[in-house]
């Protein structure tokens, strides 16, 4: 104990050992002491040591340190020594005095060298996994932050480690559910450096759920209000996103895009953010830039932003864009956010055109942003980003582009608020340099592959000074150009023209039709000027060879070949190419050329536009070839040009055609989808029926049932009013009802009575005539034929009184029946006796009813299953009635045309009709009218009537 008390600084007698004997005492000690406690003092007295005396215990203790860790795991307070000493042994977070003493580079070979010694061994790194499973905190934390520190000397091979482990990936992911913060906080900075630069590891930690563990731990510390934790846990996700397609698109499938909108609330006081508010709203931006990025597959990009404008993500970056208060750096990260969450979507274009500032009157956000950009007194990164904003809202949106250049011509110019078009031109021609590049550059892109807007462009029309007549913008620019104004300058008005002028061969006339602009040009490019100069030569090359290469030989004096023996004169082809050739081999053209966010480190630099680049670049060895063609090889190349247009042409067509059949598609698929609503309420309406039907049976048995309670009710108790479920008023209807038939069959018997007189009349009538027959021969011809209609009258009244008989005898029966229910119905009438004989009879009934709706019940149900397949077959012929109705509704306004036609031929007609009576009667030829002839006609009517009635 004197020898720990002499290590850890206690009093002892004699000379004190130095650093490196003690080390290894306590090296020797670990590895030889039985004891536990001796080597868990021993490990403590190295953890002690090991910040001053790194390089002596990482050379003599580490193998002991870890043979520790393979044996005495059961302890974890030893182990907690073994890995804190490890950690300080490899990590480079040294105290400042320490950083200060020692230099950078030292130190980090250090950690890199003992970090290659652990990891020599697989196993240890596995060793290590395994540690870290444990949930002693002793262990645990020790254990989380020597990885971490392992994957920050040497992160590669561990990570190759890790991923080779079984499981090895997934332990350290429940990290992030430890309750205890500080191994969970440790836990996301592990997994940060675990997931840099190995897209393997970072679809394993996305897939183990850790976009859902992440984003509530961000919510958890306050979204963009939180501290240290949420910026790791932003950090991690960038990792997790950042050139990762397969990461982004699970993001957004999983709806984690919607759970960023909280974020970005903001209160109308955003005054006093802190340092650490401003880093966290920072990352955020950045990672909602990461999910847009033009790097990423474009259906990628065009997906995440849909979802951001519907989720209303983009809705909450404007309102932070017209917020006032907001830090500035944060300002312009919002700005290049949005850029890019609208930068070739047109939804998202279309919305942020509505976007007013809170001024009065409100203004259009783009005119307040590009106010912002022309005005020199704003801080250059800001410009920046506003240009970029600008680019990406014109970035394929030609309805953007036009919105814009129609703010500039001359009929749609407002003199009482101000236009992007105003500001463009006002930036265009101001004295800031810079104002002018920028403004240039914008103007270029609302021209951007759009030949419409480049002609309309050029009836634009400027006021120089009072009493001068106005001149066109194409001229301006080019006497700004010829004053020798600044290399920024000049360039942004050469990128500008280049723009116009390409794939415009009016522009190009008009360009050409200044005598002075083609001088100009060639002596430009003839100088021999400073490397400064270098860029502007190169520029006018190129707009000296896109004027000769969409140059439509309108001009006799600027004829392509013309233009050729000029360069061919002035200049040299081989000058002219060489010059040509300083735009792509400029160093800040390759910088442009890499992303479309215009990016400077200072405002000198800023000289090429993204897009510019690509047009140089599709330009230059079309240009250089079109220099030596001769002008047969340009008759050639016309001649393929229109083939290549009537081509285009009839692609164009086609496209139409294609177009048109999809809204002819879209249609029927509408009146699918009517005809199978259509259907579906059909169905409903069935079921509905149905069940209607069902619930009528119900309603059948349960008053069948209390039909049966009331019958037995009225059988146990005599001295009521009600008999077998009849009512005294029924009783009393069927009694007058009784006296009707009566009244009627008296009635009926005094029409028998005269019928039988009537008979009996006619045979002794028939007898009368019988004997006249034999005594008188000579009348027998004049009254045989009397006798044949008696005859026939006698056998109609016999077929009356035939009928009568059975009408008769039918009221016999029904009245018999009436008096039977009579006696029944009166409850005052009979005794017992007939009162059971009636029970008996009513339930005999009753029996004979309960038959009879079995039989109506069989009846429905079979009723419902025709129904059923009636049902099935309407809807199979639902779509051919349809089509039938429609050709019905077709053939109706046909045949109403032709009748309106029909109609008109008849008025035209009895016109005709009307005219030829009027000359027949002018001629003396007697004409009737219709209406004598109708009166006419109704008299002959009347006469054979009355003659009728004399017969």
């Amino acid at each position: 104990m004197n020898f720990l008390r002499g290590v850890m600084g206690g009093p002892s007698a004699g000379p004190q050992p130095s650093g490196a004997e003690t080390i290894q005492k306590l090296c020797d000690r670990v590895a030889s002491s039985t004891l536990l406690d001796d080597r868990r003092d021993a490990v403590r007295a190295l953890k002690s040591l090991s910040k001053k005396y790194r390089l002596e215990v990482g050379i003599q203790a580490m193998e002991h340190l870890i043979h520790v860790l393979q044996t005495d795991r059961s302890d974890s307070e030893i182990i907690g020594y073994a890995l804190d000493t490890l950690y300080n042994v490899i990590s480079n977070d040294l105290e400042e005095e320490e950083q200060e003493e020692n230099l950078p580079k030292q130190v980090d070979d250090l950690g890199s060298q003992f970090t290659e010694i652990f990891i020599k061994q697989q196993e240890n790194v596995t060793l290590l996994l395994t540690l870290v499973e444990e949930f002693d905190f002793h262990v645990r934390w020790p254990g989380v932050k020597l990885l971490t520190s392992l994957l920050k000397q040497q992160g590669p091979q561990v990570q190759q480690i890790i991923l080779v482990s079984p499981m090895g990936v997934s332990r350290l992911m429940d990290l992030l559910a430890d309750s205890r913060e500080v191994i969970r906080n440790d836990g996301v900075l592990l997994l940060q450096q675990l997931t840099k630069s190995n897209a393997a590891i970072q679809k394993i930690v996305a897939f183990e759920n850790a976009f859902e563990r992440l984003l509530d731990i961000i919510t958890e510390e306050g979204n963009s209000d939180g501290g240290i934790v949420v910026e790791d846990c932003l950090l991690l996700l960038q990792n997790l996103l950042k050139n990762n397609n397969s990461n982004q698109n699970f993001f957004k499938e999983g709806s984690y895009i919607q759970r960023m909108k909280p974020w970005f609330e903001v209160g109308d006081d955003n005054c006093g953010w802190s340092a650490q508010k401003v880093t966290n709203l920072h990352l955020m931006l950045q990672l909602v830039r990461v999910l847009v990025s033009p790097t990423n597959p474009p259906g990628a990009t065009s997906s995440c932003q849909k979802a951001m404008f519907h989720c209303g993500l983009l809705q909450q970056l404007c309102t932070i864009l017209m917020a006032t208060g907001v830090p500035a750096d944060i300002l312009t990260e919002t700005i290049n956010t949005v850029s890019e969450v609208i930068r070739g979507c047109q939804m998202n274009q279309d919305y942020f055109a509505s976007v007013n500032a809170p001024s009065n009157p409100p203004r259009p956000a783009i005119v307040v942003l590009l106010m912002s950009m022309v005005n020199e007194r704003q801080p250059f990164v800001l410009r920046c980003a506003v240009l970029y904003c600008f680019q990406c809202f014109l970035y394929k949106n030609q309805k953007g582009q036009g919105e814009i250049v129609s703010t500039l011509l001359p009929s749609t110019i407002d003199g009482n608020s101000v236009s992007a078009g105003q500001l463009l031109c006002g930036g265009l021609f101001s004295t800031d340099s810079l104002s002018n590049w920028c403004a240039a550059v914008a103007l270029a892109h609302a021209l951007q592959e759009n030949a419409t807007l480049k002609e309309q462009l050029l009836r634009v029309q400027l006021a120089t000074s009072i009493g001068n007549p106005p001149v066109s913008l194409l001229q301006q620019c080019t006497n700004i150009l010829s004053q020798g104004s600044k290399v920024q300058t000049r360039v942004g008005l050469l990128m500008l023209l280049c723009t116009w002028l390409s794939n415009c061969s009016i522009a190009v006339t008009h360009f050409l039709h200044n005598p002075a602009n083609v001088p100009f040009l060639t002596g430009q490019i003839a100088e021999n000027l400073g490397e400064e100069e270098q860029l502007v030569q190169g520029l006018c090359a190129l707009l000296l060879g896109i004027s000769i290469y969409y140059n439509d030989n309108s001009l006799e004096n600027y004829r392509k070949e013309k233009l050729k023996q000029l360069i061919e004169k002035r200049i040299g082809r081989e000058n002219f190419i060489e010059k040509l050739g300083f735009i792509s081999k400029h160093e800040l053209y390759s910088r442009a050329a890499q992303k479309p966010q215009p990016s400077f480190s200072s405002p000198d630099h800023m000289m090429f536009d993204h897009e510019f680049t690509k047009l140089v670049k599709e330009l230059e060895g079309v240009i250089s070839k079109a220099i030596y063609k001769s002008s047969e090889e340009d008759k050639k190349e016309e001649e393929v040009k229109k083939t290549l247009e009537q081509h285009d042409n009839i692609v164009t067509h086609y496209k139409k055609v294609i177009r048109e059949q999809d809204q002819e598609l879209e249609e029927l698929k509408q009146r699918i989808n009517t005809l199978t609503s259509q259907n579906e309420q059909l169905q409903a309406t069935v079921t509905q029926q149905v069940s209607q039907i069902q619930q009528h049976k119900d309603q059948y048995n349960l008053l069948k049932v209390q039909l049966g309670k009331d019958t037995q009710h009225h059988n146990s108790h005599g001295d009521t009013f009600h008999m077998n479920g009849i009512q005294t008023e029924e009783v009393s209807k069927l009694k007058e009802e009784l006296e009707e038939w009566k009244n009627k069959h008296e009635l009926l018997q005094g029409q028998l009575r005269e019928k039988d007189s009537v008979i009996e009349k006619l045979k002794s009538s028939q007898l009368e005539i019988g004997t006249t027959e034999q005594s008188s021969q000579t009348s027998k011809s004049g009254s045989l034929e009397h006798n044949n209609e008696l005859q026939k009258e006698l056998e109609m009244l016999r077929s009356q009184i035939q009928l009568q008989s059975a009408e008769i005898s039918k009221l016999q029966m029904e009245n018999q029946k009436l008096q039977v229910m009579n006696i029944t119905a009166d409850p005052l009438l009979g005794d017992s006796s007939a009162r059971a004989a009636n029970n008996s009879e009513l339930e005999g009934r009753l029996e004979q009813e309960i038959k009879e709706l079995k039989s109506e019940v069989k009846a429905l149900s079979e009723e419902k299953e025709s129904l059923k397949q009636h049902l099935d077959s309407s809807s199979s012929t639902v779509a051919i009635l349809q089509d039938e109705k429609s050709k019905l509704q077709q053939e109706v306004a046909e045949s109403k045309k032709e009748q309106d036609d029909l109609l008109v031929l008849l008025a035209d007609q009895d016109q005709k009709l009307s005219a030829l009576k009027i000359k027949l009667k002018d001629l003396g030829v007697p004409v009737e009218d219709e209406d004598d002839i109708e009166s006419g006609d109704q008299g002959d009517e009347d006469e054979d009537g009355d003659e009728e009635e004399q017969d």
